[in-house]
């Protein structure tokens, strides 16, 4: 194999794994703004419930993202897709808000069960976007 084609595969190793680390600060960033809680700032103190859930929707965001990768026809449509997984978690946050009241709440008190079950929740549904995102 010659030596352009190699390089031309570690470019674009580099543009997707850049991308997919930079959508997926920027979802940590933006998803930390739309709670009603700090979940840096908890997870600092050791609030488990917080890491549990913030955890979860890092990873539910993380596989479709690799599955719009992997799946993606090219960068724009890679690029859409992570924007689709985006508002897929938003979606299951807020939803989860609904099913459990006082869900935020217990989060920022420290619950453990409400935050493993944000994040499991966020964890399923992402594994359900990176499912259906395989045309």
């Amino acid at each position: 194999m010659e030596l352009s084609v190699q390089l031309q595969g570690l470019l674009s190793f580099l543009i997707y794994f850049g991308s997919a680390v930079f959508m997926t600060c920027l979802f940590a960033f933006v998803y930390a703004l739309i709670t009603p809680y700090r979940e840096f700032e908890l997870i600092r103190a050791g609030n488990k419930a917080a890491a549990y859930s913030m955890g979860g929707a890092m990873l539910g965001f993380a596989i479709p993202l690799a599955s719009a990768i992997v799946h993606s026809v090219g960068f724009v449509d890679m690029l859409m897709w992570s924007i689709v997984a985006f508002v897929v978690q938003v979606l299951v946050f807020r939803a989860s808000l609904l099913v459990l009241k006082g869900l935020a709440n217990g989060i920022r008190e420290g619950v453990e069960s409400n935050g493993l079950f944000l994040g499991m929740m966020s964890v399923v549904a992402g594994i359900l976007n990176a499912a259906s995102m395989s045309y």
